[in-house]
Order: structure tokens, then sequence, then C-alpha cells
């Protein structure tokens, strides 16, 4: 069996049980529902055998961004052109003046050769939160949660902030954010500075993203979650020299692996200012 032997089809919710498979087959912790959410957001390609799901990827568009993501190919079909055949055919007609993925160092290679180059690295913590007495005594800085509707009318505040932070427009993100999980915000003088979000995800619970200004209005968010998550099981995924590392093991989080930030193209023609950051991403396969 070969790649040029299978049959390819946009992805619908009634792929979701095979594309499931696929990443309980590599050990991935995402469930049904998780895989729910990121198609909610995206557009997408399988390949087919027959009926049976063999491979997948991921687009999903955020205004002059498009991030691909899982890209997954049965075991027995790897090393066959699958997951290059695949890429193609969701980037075929893609007019996002910069692509983004998280990929593997076995990934890697194939990434390089469609174009993509290094822009940095993620780590991945995640555990039982512990709650260590400094942050314990910690008020998190004024950090607090958003009620519902809340959050609906800070919606448009906290969306420019993340645009200013990831160059991209991410507010279908935000909407489906606050349907699925929790926001967090952190004003500053009683204006909106900082947000992150809470949600549930795999094993347990992933934060993610934190948008913040700096570290000390990163870390305000993270002890609030901290205090909320107690006993609980937590990921987060934040890039290497973000300075969040060391907040979460004292959590008791554990460094467990990350990957690869890759980048096609750029969306930064038109400069922005860099008031604000992202300490940690909403999921590998969004950003």
């Amino acid at each position: 069996m070969t790649a040029s032997t299978l049959t390819f089809a946009e992805f619908q919710p009634e792929h979701l049980p095979g594309a499931l498979r696929l990443t309980q087959q590599v050990k991935w912790p995402h469930r049904a529902e998780d895989w729910a959410f990121f198609l909610r957001l995206s557009s997408g390609v399988v390949a087919l055998d027959g009926s049976e799901i063999v491979g997948t990827t991921l687009v999903t568009r955020f205004g002059p961004v498009a991030v691909m993501s899982m890209i997954v190919v049965d075991a027995r079909l790897r090393g066959r052109g699958l997951g290059r055949s695949l890429m193609e055919r969701a980037m075929s007609g893609l007019d996002a003046p910069e692509v983004r993925l998280v990929a593997t160092e076995d990934g890697r290679p194939l990434y390089e050769k469609l174009g993509f180059e290094s822009t940095g690295s993620v780590a991945q913590y995640q555990g039982e939160v512990i709650l260590p007495g400094a942050m314990a005594a910690t008020e998190a800085g004024g950090a607090e949660w958003l009620s519902p509707a809340d959050a609906a009318e800070m919606l448009p505040a906290l969306a420019e902030l993340d645009r200013i932070a990831t160059g991209a427009d991410r507010t279908t993100l935000l909407e489906a954010l606050a349907d699925v999980g929790r926001l967090a915000v952190l004003r500053r003088e009683g204006v909106p500075v900082a947000w992150a979000a809470l949600r549930s995800f795999g094993r347990g619970e992933v934060l993610g993203p934190i948008i913040a200004p700096d570290l000390p209005a990163a870390e305000a968010l993270l002890s609030l979650v901290a205090s909320e998550c107690r006993g609980r099981f937590l990921r987060v995924d934040t890039g290497v020299g973000s300075g969040l590392g060391e907040g979460l093991s004292a959590l008791g989080l554990k460094l467990v692996g990350g990957g690869l930030k890759m980048r096609r193209g750029s969306a930064s023609a038109v400069s922005r200012p860099q008031s604000h950051h992202a300490f940690a991403l909403t999921a590998q396969a969004l950003g």
C-alpha cells in the first residue's frame, strides 16, 4: 500500500473516531472532546484506506496566520510520503502569509523541506499541582476569574492583547475557550493587562494561553490557577526562555518533553508593538 493508492477527503465530524484511534496509537493524550474542540476551529484533510482513517492534518486560520496541527499517520504507512501528501493538500490554496506549527524532531526534516524554519522551542510541563508556601501566601497579584458575562464583555479587549502578543486574530479561539473553559484576567489600575484560560484536556486540565506584558503578570495568573487546581493534573506548554519554567517546577509540574516552533512565511511585515507576550500556548496544536 502506498499514499497514491489512498483516497483523501475533507475532515468531517464523522472522521473523529478514526482520528482518535491514530492519536491513541502514538500515545497522545487527546480525548474525543479535544479532537472535537480543534475541529470546531479548523478545517482539515483525512487519508482513507477504504473507510479507515489512516492520516490526518488540520489547519486553523487566525487572520493573517494559519496553524497546522494534528499531522498523524498510521504506523503501517509511515515513511511512505503520506505526511507530506496530507500537508500539501491541506496547504493547497491556503493564502495565509504565515503558516506555523509545532514539530517533533522526527518531523522536522519534512517541514524544512516544505519551507518551514525553526523559530524557538516549547517546553511541556505537567503533573499534579502542589502549592508551595510562598505561592500559597501570594494573593495572585490581583488576578481574578471572570464570570461568563464579564468574559463576553471583555473579550474584544482580551483579543487585542492576544493580537499584540501573537500577531494573529484569534477572536474565534477566545470565544471557544470562554465556552468550554474559564478565563482569568489581571487588571492594573482597573485596566485588563493580562489574561489566561483553563480548560479540560487529556489527563486533566491545561492552562493556556497566558498573555501578559511581563513575567510577574504571568506568574500572578499562574498563582490564581494553581490555587484552583491544587491536587489536580495540570499541563502547561511554555516557550523555552519565557521564564515561567521555575514557577511551574515549584508547583510540582515536571518537564516531560516539548516541541519545535516552526514558521513558513511571515505576517509581521507591518510592525506591531511587542508590549505583550504569550507565556504559555493554548495547545501545541493551536499555538
